[in-house]
This record gives C-alpha cells, sequence and structure tokens, in this order.
C-alpha cells in the first residue's frame, strides 16, 4: 500500500492528504521583474531575490491554509519544458509556439546528445523546505513529455529520444532524493497524446523512478484517457493526479469499470474558472469519488496549476480544497468512534 510506504519514508500524512499540483500565480512585484529582466533593465540577482520572496509568500499561504504536502509555486519557471531544456546540454531553442490560449513558448529543439550538468532544481527545492516542516514536493517535468513537446533533430525515433531524456531526469530525481526530498511529482501531461505510444512512456518513467527510495507523483490532465485506461496504470508511480472537475468526473466511470490500482490526487477544483467551487460541489466530488475509490487513496488537490488564477483566487481554491478535506476526516474519525 502506497500509506504505508509513506510511513516507511518517515511521512505520516492525515486521510485525504491536500496539495497543489505545482504553479501558483506570479505576484505582481514578480512579473514586473521577469519582463523588465528580459529587457535587460534589472540583473538577474533582483530577479532571484525576488523569485526567492515569491516563493517565502506561497510557502506561508500553504501552511497558513493548512495544507498537507507544499510545493514551491515554481515562481522561477515560466513554460514546464522549456525550464529544464534551457539547462540542459543538447538543446536549442525554436521560435516562438503556441502553448494553449494565448499562451506562448519557445519550443525547445534537440539538437544534440542530451545530458546532465547538475541539479536543476535542486537549491529550489531546499530553500521551500527550509521555510517549513511540512514536505514539499520535488517538480519536475516527465522525459516522454518534454520528448513530445520538443522537435527532435537528433536522436534516430521517439523511443530512444525519450529513453535518453529518462536517463536524465533520473539524475535529477537521484539529486532530489540525495538532498532530503521524499515527494517527487513527475509531470506527463502528453501521457495521452498518442496512445499508441503508451509502452514508451512507460518504459522511461520505470527507467527513472525504479529503485528509487521516494513516493512518486504523475500529473496528467486535460486528456482522453479512456484512450490508454488501464494501461496507464502500469506506469511505474504511487500517485497520479488527475483533473476531475473541469470534465465532470467522467472518468469515474472508467474507474467503475476497471479498478483504480493507485494513490489519486483528486482534482476538486476547477482551476480554469475565475469563480471558486461551492463547498457544496466540492464536498459532492469528494462523495462521488468515494463510492468508487477507497478513502486511504484519495489525495485532495485542484485540478490542475493554478498560476493562471489570481492570487486571491488560488488561496480560495486551495481553502475549498482543505475544508472539503478536514470536513471528511472528521467525519471519518466520527466512524470509527461509533
Amino acid at each position: 500500500m502506497s500509506r504505508e510506504k509513506l510511513e516507511k519514508l518517515g511521512l505520516k500524512l492525515p486521510l485525504f492528504p491536500t496539495t497543489s499540483v505545482g504553479s501558483f500565480p506570479k505576484p505582481d512585484y514578480l512579473v514586473r521583474a521577469r519582463s523588465e529582466f528580459t529587457k535587460g533593465q534589472i540583473p538577474e540577482k533582483d530577479l532571484h531575490d525576488l523569485e526567492r520572496k515569491a516563493t517565502a509568500f506561497w510557502i506561508e499561504q500553504q501552511e497558513k491554509l493548512g495544507l498537507d504536502v507544499l510545493v514551491d509555486g515554481e515562481m522561477y519557471r515560466g513554460d514546464m519544458v522549456a525550464y529544464f531544456a534551457e539547462r540542459l546540454p543538447g538543446f536549442a531553442t525554436s521560435g516562438l509556439v503556441r502553448s494553449y490560449g494565448n499562451r506562448y513558448y519557445h519550443k525547445p529543439v534537440i539538437a544534440g546528445e542530451v545530458g546532465w550538468r547538475g541539479p536543476v532544481t535542486v537549491d529550489w527545492w531546499k530553500y521551500a523546505q527550509s521555510l517549513t516542516k511540512k514536505p514539499v514536493k520535488g517538480m519536475l517535468t516527465g522525459a516522454y513529455t518534454i520528448m513530445d513537446w520538443s522537435f527532435n533533430e537528433f536522436y534516430p525515433d521517439r523511443r530512444a529520444t525519450a529513453f535518453a531524456l529518462a536517463k536524465v531526469i533520473r539524475q535529477e530525481v537521484e539529486a532530489l532524493i540525495a538532498a532530503g526530498c521524499r515527494i517527487i511529482q513527475i509531470d506527463e501531461p502528453a501521457l495521452s497524446v498518442r496512445p499508441e505510444e503508451l509502452p514508451i512512456a512507460i518504459e522511461a518513467m520505470e527507467f527513472t523512478t525504479k529503485g528509487q527510495d521516494a513516493y512518486f507523483i504523475t500529473h496528467a490532465c486535460y486528456g482522453e484517457f479512456e484512450n490508454i485506461y488501464p494501461g496507464m496504470l502500469d506506469l511505474a508511480v504511487d500517485n497520479f493526479d488527475l483533473e476531475m472537475s473541469n470534465r465532470d468526473l467522467d472518468l469515474l466511470e472508467l474507474f467503475r469499470r476497471h479498478p483504480f490500482t493507485k494513490d489519486i490526487s483528486f482534482g476538486v477544483v476547477d482551476v480554469h474558472s475565475h469563480t471558486n467551487d461551492s463547498a457544496g460541489a466540492v464536498r459532492e466530488r469528494v462523495e462521488q469519488a468515494l463510492t468508487i475509490l477507497p478513502k486511504e487513496r484519495v489525495w485532495v488537490d485542484p485540478d490542475c496549476g493554478l498560476k493562471t488564477r489570481t492570487v486571491e483566487e488560488a488561496v480560495e481554491k486551495l481553502r475549498s480544497c482543505v475544508t472539503a478535506a478536514k470536513s471528511f476526516r472528521n467525519a471519518s474519525a466520527t466512524e470509527k468512534k461509533s
């Protein structure tokens, strides 16, 4: 059982652990600073100091709200793939490519052999963890998604590309674990894009996580999971973080037909809405989850990252997650006594 694994790692989490997917909105002062840095108007040290300030702000907010497993908020990142590509040998950068909505990013180009010079995320994880006694997740992008969201001009095929990247991400995992990180999230939003390539994604993740002493979560959202379920359960992770609310919990029907065998971070608030989900709606979503999933395996969080919301909207959506989780914990405690 994954709960037993957590305890072996020294992590005693309550029922319905609360967390967030990863990204939070950047405060206005940081948005300005990132723009000024791009224009050469401020030095990198000034930007770095403000990124640390924003990270501390979000750790404090999560502490105040009562989340159980925290994230650093990714104040120092832009795009989830480009961030790593810019720091790994073997990558070049293309022009702007549309990501979603009116958001664009510089799509990476694999122009040579990819490699790992040293830790990419460890210093940020160590800083965030130094601000709290609660566990902070390590946050990585998976090999398959980096491969799928990059142009490949070097490796002979997609499998070879994904496997080369898996070797790199494994080294980052090892560095996080050596630093003391015990919960690591490896995002794979491209997981369901090409169902025929699911074996490649599974092989890459197994190489990344096999034999590693940590609890692994993968976040995959807004996909056509009916095309890869239940095969996706073979991914070598302990917990799937899935968007549920935006799709009206339709994945539960898949789970009803074939049992979901992992822990699940169950998205109970829609991050694409500016309106906060009502307490009743959030509670009903958890109740629906518990008709199919054992309570010992259910985590509570938003559908996806909150970086597209305002700071105030993000805080309220996190508050809804915590309120719901505490309500169900109290109900379980009452049942146990009676």
